[in-house]
This record gives structure tokens, sequence and C-alpha cells, in this order.
């Protein structure tokens, strides 16, 4: 069913203003249908992007329910694809995944102003198809018997967003470029433990994450060298400077590169992922 405009909360006609809201919803399925009904209001041309309007949170985000507890990576357990709990636990870490790219596009919607247009309606194209995966791995998920908040989850993907919220070229640098890209590289081996284990919904459902997450990239990769360009600003040697400054992750293979090169990356950059790794 088409969802309605009228579900907006009230007030929020304005695009970025609406994502803030969103970005501060708790209940995960209420966040997701959210941003559904937020595209189609912007699809329709009921929502304005105001680019110029800057805003301010007034509270915590992002919104989150009580559950999953989040614990250090290395806290978490792993659990063998041969049980039903296991690959439940699998799904579930994939979900969490998707639930903080919800929030982590709503933020990039909202918290930076004065970008183009398309900009915002990237992100927003981006918040969309994120809710949508939720909701396949969700819904995936209590087939085998369980919920979203079974399980515990981490919060590292979410820690780069609030580091980079000072700069939206730090943030389209560390976040869909090199956070959300780590997915392309971890979607095969994951696929096929998946598909090994007998679960091929679950295989079915990484397709579509896969295909989706090379457009986000790409979509990172557009905005970065937007960005480096209206700043004057050598693009591969920025990025290796914004690495060091925001302490992000060192990548480590096996890489993606087909993936990689379908996002954008450049044959120069790809090279030097693999000199660096």
């Amino acid at each position: 069913m088409k969802p309605e405009a009228s579900s907006i909360p009230e007030g929020t006609k304005e695009l970025r203003r609406a994502a803030l809201a969103l970005l501060c919803l708790s209940d995960p399925d209420e966040k997701a249908h959210g941003v559904a009904v937020l595209r189609e209001a912007w699809l329709a041309g009921e929502a304005d992007v105001a680019p110029r309007l800057h805003l301010d949170s007034g509270q915590a985000i992002p919104g989150r329910p009580a559950k999953p507890e989040l614990v250090s990576p290395l806290l978490l357990k792993k659990r063998s694809m041969r049980t039903a709990e296991g690959r439940a636990a699998l799904i579930h870490a994939l979900a969490h995944i998707e639930f903080n790219a919800i929030n982590l596009a709503l933020d990039a919607v909202w918290r930076f102003a004065g970008m183009p247009a398309e900009y915002y309606e990237d992100w927003l194209k981006i918040a969309a198809e994120e809710a949508l995966h939720f909701g396949l791995l969700h819904e995936h998920l209590q087939s085998l018997g369980y919920r979203y908040g079974d399980f515990t989850g981490h919060d590292s993907l979410w820690e780069m967003v609030a580091k980079t919220s000072d700069d939206v070229l730090a943030r389209m640098a560390l976040v869909p470029r090199t956070m959300e890209a780590r997915g392309l590289d971890a979607s095969p081996p994951l696929r096929a433990k998946l598909a090994q284990a007998g679960d091929l919904q679950a295989a079915a459902i990484l397709d579509i994450l896969l295909r989706d997450e090379i457009g986000h990239v790409a979509i990172g990769n557009r905005w970065y060298g937007w960005l480096c360009e209206q700043r004057g600003l050598e693009p591969v040697a920025t990025y290796a400077l914004l690495t060091q400054q925001y302490g992000a992750p060192k990548l480590r293979g096996p890489f993606n590169f087909p993936a990689r090169k379908a996002a954008g990356f450049s044959e120069a950059e790809l090279a030097l992922l693999v000199e660096r790794s």
C-alpha cells in the first residue's frame, strides 16, 4: 500500500526538517515507514529542500530502541552458520547495519546546509533503500523466530558519523567511501556462507543489498569529488589526510574490486588500496 504523505510529522514538509524528525524516532519499523512516506512526498512534489535552512537537533540523536545492547565489536559472539541461531545472529547483524545506515543517510540530509538540491535527493534515496533493506532483513529474521534487538550489536558505523559531523567533505570521504565500501567487500563471502548453509532467501536479500550499496557508495564518491573540486583539493591526497585526521579504520582485503570500480573508485585509488592494506 502506498504510504500517505499525512504520515509525515506535522510541520515537517521541509525535507531536511522531516529527515531530522525521522532520525529522532526510536522505533525501527516506524522510522523505516516514515522514510518511505517522506520519499513518496518528495517525489510527489509535496516537500521542499530548504538547503539554506540551519537546523539544530535539540535532542540526542539518533533515536534508537532500547535493544539491541551495544557492545564493543570485540565482544560480539561468533556463532556457527551450521545452527539456526548462528544464521539468525548474522541476519541480525546485517539488519543492525541497515538500521544504522537509515540513520546515517537521514543525518546526511538534515545536517549539512548549503549543498545542491541533488545532494539531498540522493541521500533521501539512500535512506529509502536502506529502510527497504532493513525491512527485508527484519522480516526474514522474524521468519527464523527472532526479532531485531534479540542479539547484541556494535556502534562503529555511527561513531564515524558522529566524528564527521563538522564537515560534509569528511563525511563523504569516511562514511560512504570507507565504512560503507567495506560492505562491498564483505558481501560476497557472507552471501556464500548463507547459501552454503541453505538459506537461499538470505542470499537473495544480500544480492539486493550489494546492488544497491554499489549505488550508495557511488553517491558518496560523486559528492566527495564535487566537494574536492569546489574546495580546490586533490581527492586522493585529501582522502589520505582525512583518514589520519579522523582516525578511520585501516582497510584490509580481500577487496571486491569489480564492485568498488562500479561504485566509482579510480584505478589509482584501487592500486593504493592494495598498497596500503
